[in-house]
């Protein structure tokens, strides 16, 4: 039985929850991974650490690929109670509040999302409207959805290291039809805006 989380494995842990796939030890596991991420886009150190670091990525490498998973087994990615859901690849995005129709929560770009001069890279933000406005469209017991476009503009430099409010809104459905809104903000300000359309899936489609 999966037990719940009494620490926050990083400062963007929702509490109390059950791991749908998984342990908390595969959270901690994608937290440490996101730190590699960060320092590796971020440091200049010398040959000799970086052919230790490359020797024991590629150990760790190794140890892992006995492992491999089939899509629906592979908990990356489907832990909604962790950051970006547990997923090293997404934004360590934590919603907050929650209800059929709006989404609210936190994220904060860390330095492997830099694209220049403190700035968060342009296709970082898209990144993250598609996973906040995707998984939460395809909530609420609604059939699930794929992204049909996703339209994305850019207010003002999103800093990195910061932490920013995120907020998605399902403005009305047609048929299979989904639109949604996404707003990013550093305080008070709009960094970026988001408009997308989902398209539910048809019986067999993947």
């Amino acid at each position: 039985m999966f037990r719940a989380v009494t620490e926050p494995i990083d400062p963007w842990q929702n509490r109390a929850v059950d791991h749908p796939l998984g342990s908390e030890a595969f959270g901690q596991l994608v937290v440490a991974m996101r730190d590699v991420q960060d320092l590796l886009a971020s440091t200049d150190p010398p040959e000799e650490v970086v052919v230790a670091a490359r020797d024991t990525l590629r150990e760790l490498a190794d140890r892992l690929a006995p492992w491999v998973a089939e899509e629906r087994r592979a908990p990356a990615g489907k832990r909604p109670d962790d950051p970006g859901r547990a997923h090293p690849f997404l934004p360590p995005f934590v919603p907050e509040e929650r209800t059929d129709t709006v989404l609210r929560g936190r994220v904060r770009f860390g330095r492997f999302y830099l694209g220049g001069n403190g700035a968060a890279h342009g296709g970082a933000i898209p990144l993250l409207f598609d996973e906040v406005l995707g998984v939460f469209q395809n909530g609420a017991g609604r059939p699930v959805a794929r992204t049909a476009y996703l339209h994305v503009n850019y207010r003002a430099i999103t800093p990195i290291e910061t932490d920013l409010t995120v907020e998605a809104t399902l403005e009305r459905e047609e048929g299979r039809k989904r639109w949604a809104t996404g707003r990013l903000l550093h305080g008070d300000r709009v960094v970026a805006d988001a408009e997308g359309l989902f398209v539910q899936l048809l019986p067999g489609q993947p």
